[in-house]
C-alpha cells in the first residue's frame, strides 16, 4: 500500500534539524516585516514612483483567490491522507503552500504601495468585520512557522510529529484561508 512505503521510510534528522532552524528564521524575518509594513511604507513609497496608470486595485481579489485555492488544496490534502493516498496529500499540500506563499508576497507588495482602506459598516457588522479580521491576523502570525514545522516534519519522514502536529494546524490554517476570502468581501464595497 502506498501509505506503507513512506512511514517505512527512515526519518532525515540532520535535514529536520537544519530545516527546523530555517523555519525559525524565515518566521522572524516575514512577520517581522509583516509587521514593519505600516511603518515602513512611507519610507518605501519615498524610494518607488509608481508609474503612472499602474493600478493594484486587482490585488485584494487576487488575494482572496489565492486563500481560497488554498483552503480547497488543504481539503482535498486532508481527503488524500484520509484514504492514503501520501503521494496525492503531498500534491496538495505543495498547492496549498503555494497559494499561501504567492498570496504572502503579493501582501506584503501590495501593503508596502497601498494604505489599507477603511472599514465603513456600522453596528454589528462592525464588531463582525473586526471579529474576522483581528481572528484572522492574529492565528495567521501564529500559525506561519507551525504550518512551516508541520512541512518540515511530513517532508523529512518524522510522520508521528508531523500526524501531532498537524491535527492542530490543519484547522488553524484552514480558518485563516477561508477567513481571507471572508475579509475582502466585507471589505470589497469599501474599495
Amino acid at each position: 500500500m502506498e501509505i506503507d512505503s513512506y512511514t517505512k521510510q527512515k526519518p532525515n534528522v540532520e535535514l529536520a534539524r537544519r530545516s527546523k532552524i530555517l523555519v525559525w528564521i524565515v518566521s522572524a524575518l516575514v512577520l517581522g516585516l509583516v509587521a514593519a509594513m505600516r511603518p515602513l511604507r512611507p519610507w518605501f513609497l519615498s524610494l518607488l514612483e509608481k508609474p503612472d496608470g499602474l493600478e493594484l486595485s486587482f490585488l485584494p481579489p487576487f488575494h482572496a483567490i489565492l486563500n481560497a485555492f488554498a483552503a480547497f488544496g488543504l481539503v482535498m490534502a486532508v481527503r488524500a491522507i484520509k484514504k492514503r493516498q501520501v503521494f496525492l496529500h503531498r500534491k496538495w499540500i505543495f498547492f496549498a503552500l503555494g497559494c499561501s506563499s504567492l498570496f504572502l508576497v503579493s501582501y506584503v507588495c501590495y501593503h508596502l504601495t497601498t494604505f489599507e482602506t477603511p472599514f465603513g459598516g456600522q453596528g454589528w457588522i462592525s464588531k463582525l468585520y473586526y471579529f474576522v479580521l483581528i481572528s484572522h491576523i492574529v492565528l495567521a502570525a501564529l500559525s506561519f512557522p507551525f504550518i512551516l514545522l508541520t512541512f518540515v516534519y511530513g517532508f523529512t519522514n518524522h510522520f508521528v510529529e508531523h500526524r501531532k502536529l498537524a491535527r492542530i494546524v490543519y484547522p488553524v490554517w484552514l480558518y485563516v484561508a477561508v477567513t481571507g476570502p471572508v475579509v475582502y468581501l466585507m471589505l470589497r464595497p469599501y474599495y
